[in-house]
């Protein structure tokens, strides 16, 4: 083969050092925070031909101008291999002990209710929480997930935020920075890239990123760093860091 063509809303974009990811001409679509930890080589021979489109009703008229069964078919956003576009079932039979009941605490030690499995809760989410949403008037998050005895933790938004965010198994697309560079960046599939600067720790094997504002910086989630359009490499969050103030850009 000479080239490898995925049906995912980013673009490839050749430039003076090579191949370069970037948006997708469709924001409402674009996949490039999930193609992220694609290397430069696979880069070199993958086509996206859907990137360019404006919008989806343009791809549908390509597939109705060329006979395509497909032209028509319902949107979805269900995971490929999990037919029924639920995950928490497929955890369940793979673990059955991350579908289990447990308690719901606040990060103060009280109890505040019930969960049916912690397979169905990440740091920072707000919603399915039910009834312990709400301390008084106090909106709460998934602060942590204590898989050992089986807690999801609740906190105000406050307490899970952070200025400074370390970046582990690094996927650059650029020469690693070495000072700080600005940029932008998503901490979750469908936030605002929120201003930043990172740097590359080569000794650690990580990527320092300072925010310049407070983001919730879940582990596991993936941290993917661009310049404009373009992405300049994607990670994995490995915890909030402590200093909260960004040094200067060289």
């Amino acid at each position: 083969c000479e080239a490898l063509a995925t049906g995912h809303y980013a673009r490839r974009v050749d430039g003076p050092a090579g191949a370069e990811l970037h948006r997708a001409a469709d924001p409402a679509r674009d996949q490039s925070y999930f193609l992220a930890a694609t290397t430069r080589e696979q880069l070199a021979f993958a086509r996206f031909p859907l990137g360019d489109y404006p919008d989806k009703a343009s791809v549908r008229a390509v597939a109705a101008r060329l006979g395509l069964p497909v032209a028509e078919k319902p949107d979805s956003q269900d995971i490929c291999f999990v037919p029924a576009g639920r995950y928490d079932s497929l955890v369940g039979r793979l673990r059955p002990e991350a579908v289990a009941p447990g308690e719901v605490v606040h990060a103060d030690g009280r109890v505040l209710g019930t969960h049916a499995g912690i397979a169905r809760y990440t740091v920072g989410q707000g919603r399915g929480l039910g009834e312990a949403s709400w301390d008084g008037d106090e909106r709460l998050y998934v602060a942590g997930v204590d898989a050992g005895r089986r807690r999801v933790v609740l906190a105000p938004r406050g307490a899970l935020e952070s200025h400074q965010a370390t970046v582990a198994e690094v996927n650059w697309l650029i020469d690693p920075p070495a000072a700080p560079r600005p940029c932008t960046v998503k901490l979750r599939a469908r936030e605002v890239p929120r201003a930043a600067q990172v740097a590359w720790d080569r000794e650690a094997g990580v990527a320092r990123v300072w925010l310049e504002s407070p983001g919730i910086v879940a582990p596991g989630q993936a941290c993917v760093m661009y310049e404009g359009d373009r992405v300049l490499g994607g990670g994995f969050l490995r915890g909030a860091g402590v200093v909260d103030t960004a040094p200067a850009a060289a």
